[in-house]
Parts: structure tokens; C-alpha cells; sequence
């Protein structure tokens, strides 16, 4: 099989759900990577008409948005299935997705992370206190709902590890280095666990922001 090229910046949340679903398959790829300023250049954009990461290579095949990614490599390499085979928890798995990334990131991850996180740590920027604040409703419904949706399931979609548990956990493990944990995540001691749990798995551990930096730099 064509060897998988994943185009990423390091500490990226999509990039790393990419990343841990070929872990989870138990695939070899590559990290091609992409600089934070460079998003915008002809060179990226020829790659993803909207500059944004991650995009995945595969032989004379390339493919960007996460969720179709993940999807792609999920048919690709079938085994271990990550989409549950029962229809119900194959859409809840769909609706867990589409809330990662309409409003888990669009409006929380990318004002609260940015301004506590990705701000401060690369750009050396002192965080917004008023946009955080500002965020932080809807921050509780998100997590609120997440929780809901977990239930006491082990899983976000059931039993067993689907896409959008690799999906959801990069972007909610940012969150625990924030004052705002203790009124997001700390409350919701099944989502908690669920964290703790994904973030012992093998995947997770080989796509840690410093992990992938090693990878980057030595590519």
C-alpha cells in the first residue's frame, strides 16, 4: 500500500486525530510538515484551497478535512473498525463529529485555547480576558451536552473507540492546562474518565504536540 503523508503543524488537535486514527490502524506515514506561518502560501494552498491543516497524502491521492480523513482511512483500513456497525451509534458517533468541529472549536477551542495556549506559547501573546469570558457560555453547553451524550458509556459512540473519540480528545485534553477546567471538564466526572482513558491509549501517547514536534523536525 502507498505510503500515507500527513501534511501538519505540531499541537494541532485535527492534525493529531488524523495522526492517532493511522495509530490506532496500526499504519506507517509520514509527517510532512506544515510551518504556522506558511497556511497561506501558494505552495499550501495548491495543497488546501482554504489554508487550513491537516491534509492527507496517499499515493496519487489527496484528501483534506479531518472527519473525511478519518472516514477515508477507516475504509481504507478496514481493520480495526473505528465506525460502529450498529446505525444509532454510527449517527451518534456523526453527531459527536459535527459537534467537535461546529461548536467544541468554532467559537470555544478557538477563542479559549487560543488565548491561553497556542497565543501565549507561539506568539508570546498575553491572553484576552474578555473574549474568554465571552466564550465560556457557550463552553458550558458544549460541555455539558458532551457529557450527556457519553453517558456512562466507556465511549463516545458506545462500547467500543470509534472516529470520534479520536476526533473529540486532542481539542478536550487542551482544556485541562486552562483555569477554565474547573468549570468545563472538572464537573463532569464521566467526560473526566473518558479523557484519563483516551489519553492512556498508545495512540494518543505517540501524538502528543511534542511527539510530533520530534517527527516534524526530523523529517
Amino acid at each position: 500500500m502507498s505510503e500515507f503523508v500527513v501534511h501538519t503543524i505540531p499541537g494541532s488537535p485535527f492534525g493529531r486525530a488524523v495522526l492517532a486514527t493511522l495509530e490506532e490502524k496500526g499504519a506507517r506515514y509520514r509527517i510532512a510538515p506544515v510551518g504556522p506561518g506558511t497556511l497561506k502560501s501558494p505552495e499550501h494552498l495548491a495543497r488546501h484551497p482554504f489554508g487550513r491543516i491537516p491534509v492527507l497524502e496517499h499515493g496519487d491521492f489527496r484528501l483534506y478535512e479531518t472527519q473525511a480523513i478519518q472516514r477515508y482511512l477507516d475504509r481504507v483500513l478496514p481493520e480495526p473498525s473505528l465506525t460502529p456497525s450498529d446505525p444509532r451509534r454510527a449517527a451518534r458517533m456523526d453527531q459527536v463529529m459535527n459537534v467537535n468541529d461546529w461548536y467544541l472549536f468554532q467559537g470555544v477551542a478557538s477563542v479559549i485555547i487560543f488565548h491561553r495556549v497556542i497565543g501565549p506559547k507561539l506568539m508570546g501573546l498575553s491572553p484576552d480576558e474578555e473574549a474568554i469570558k465571552g466564550a465560556m457560555p457557550n463552553a458550558i453547553t458544549v460541555f455539558t451536552e458532551l457529557a450527556r451524550l457519553l453517558g456512562d458509556r466507556p465511549y463516545l459512540a458506545g462500547d467500543e473507540l470509534s472516529l470520534a473519540d479520536l476526533l473529540v480528545a486532542p481539542g478536550i485534553e487542551f482544556f485541562t492546562g486552562t483555569p477554565e477546567w474547573a468549570r468545563l471538564g472538572a464537573p463532569h466526572a464521566n467526560l473526566a474518565a473518558w479523557l484519563g482513558r483516551m489519553l492512556e491509549r498508545s495512540s494518543m501517547r505517540a501524538t502528543t504536540w511534542e511527539r510530533v514536534a520530534e517527527l516534524a523536525q526530523a523529517a
